[in-house]
């Protein structure tokens, strides 16, 4: 986890968006990884950004996820997922996302949108916390990996957790190759 300082989540909530706070504190005790396995770390927020992250505190691109917000419009209802996908990839938002959002056309969510209905940060957004009516759409290659650096909902901050954990989020599904490379 290069240099992170990192410390269980649920005794920094001050580190985390409400929403991902609120998700922390009703973590199951029954979830398949225990809340003391969920890390977070302070960060200089100006380095929030993937690669400006990766490269400042020794993190490997093929430890850090990434989480996006995708939209699809269908009967004049809009339908949003989170995608979860290696930084060393990208969401094939218009092939596999599409076709299980049930959608003709999928693209990134506005970033105000994102925002406003996360009641996350822009560039921290993650899926823990996320509304519960949205899919979480986890590529396999993410729950393949030992531990994973993900946003925490703001950017000062950034979470440390086990793969498999996102894959056993309420909502998620493990999806073979939702992801390219990059």
């Amino acid at each position: 986890m290069g240099t992170l300082k990192t410390e269980p989540a649920r005794t920094r909530l001050d580190l985390l968006a409400p929403p991902v706070a609120a998700a922390v504190q009703a973590w199951p005790g029954e979830a398949p990884v225990d809340v003391d396995d969920v890390l977070v770390a302070p960060i200089d927020a100006d380095l929030a950004d993937t690669a400006a992250f990766c490269e400042a505190y020794e993190v490997g691109l093929e430890e850090s996820a990434n989480c996006v917000v995708v939209a699809g419009k269908r009967g004049g209802e809009t339908r949003y997922a989170a995608c979860v996908v290696l930084a060393t990839t990208r969401a094939d938002v218009n092939g596999v996302v599409r076709k299980l959002l049930d959608v003709r056309k999928a693209s990134f969510a506005p970033m105000a949108e994102a925002v406003e209905l996360s009641g996350m940060e822009y560039g921290g957004i993650t899926p823990i916390g996320l509304p519960a009516d949205w899919p979480i759409l986890v590529d396999s290659r993410v729950v393949a990996t030992a531990h994973v650096i993900i946003g925490s909902g703001v950017r000062h901050s950034k979470i440390a957790l086990p793969g498999p954990a996102l894959g056993a989020l309420p909502g998620a599904r493990v999806v073979e190759d939702l992801a390219k490379p990059a």
